[in-house]
């Protein structure tokens, strides 16, 4: 499926009131982790994404979850799973993507979150870009090994309106916190 026809499939499956945004750390080879985790450890991205997430409604899939090993405070978390057992506490499980979106829209709209946060891992973005109006991409600059990616998304549909270097301690990589926004159709 094309982005385009992905886009026009979205609209059938899911219209949110607030707008949905993707947070993701990537090497240049768009890898975003390995066995569960992430690539490299950059406490300044931690940072920044506590601060881009706070009191905005989180979207992941259960493998990120994992990762993550708990909720997040001060934030709703929504699961995705197919698995029907799964019910870990301080979390909404959904078994797919638009019924998440859709909940997360409703909780952003009655807590006036401005927008709704997918957080990965890479299914989840893949399913999840159609719907997204903003991206917040950390550009790790590395080629790393891994097993999940970020997918491939059409620059021209996007416009970077905002990039700031990173401040690396040594030993680590360089990086950009780089903030894009759909054209608008």
């Amino acid at each position: 499926m094309t982005q385009q026809d992905a886009m026009s499939q979205k609209s059938s499956e899911f219209d949110s009131l607030v707008p949905v945004a993707m947070i993701v750390a990537m090497a240049r080879n768009r890898v975003i982790g390995v066995e569960g985790k992430l690539p490299w450890y950059l406490p300044e991205d931690l940072k920044f994404f506590k601060r881009i997430t706070q009191a905005k409604p989180l979207v992941m899939g259960r493998k990120t979850f994992a990762s993550i090993g708990k909720p997040l405070p001060n934030r709703l978390n929504i699961v995705i799973t197919r698995n029907a057992e799964f019910s870990p506490e301080g979390v909404r499980v959904c078994h797919d993507l638009p019924s998440a979106l859709a909940l997360a829209d409703q909780h952003a709209t009655i807590e006036a979150a401005e927008e709704v946060m997918v957080m990965g891992g890479g299914e989840i973005y893949r399913q999840a870009l159609p719907f997204a109006q903003r991206l917040y991409i950390t550009e790790v600059d590395v080629e790393a090994e891994g097993d999940a990616t970020f997918p491939e998304f059409d620059q021209q549909a996007w416009r970077e309106v905002q990039r700031v270097a990173g401040q690396p301690a040594q030993g680590q990589p360089s990086y950009d916190f780089v903030v894009y926004e759909r054209i608008a159709d």
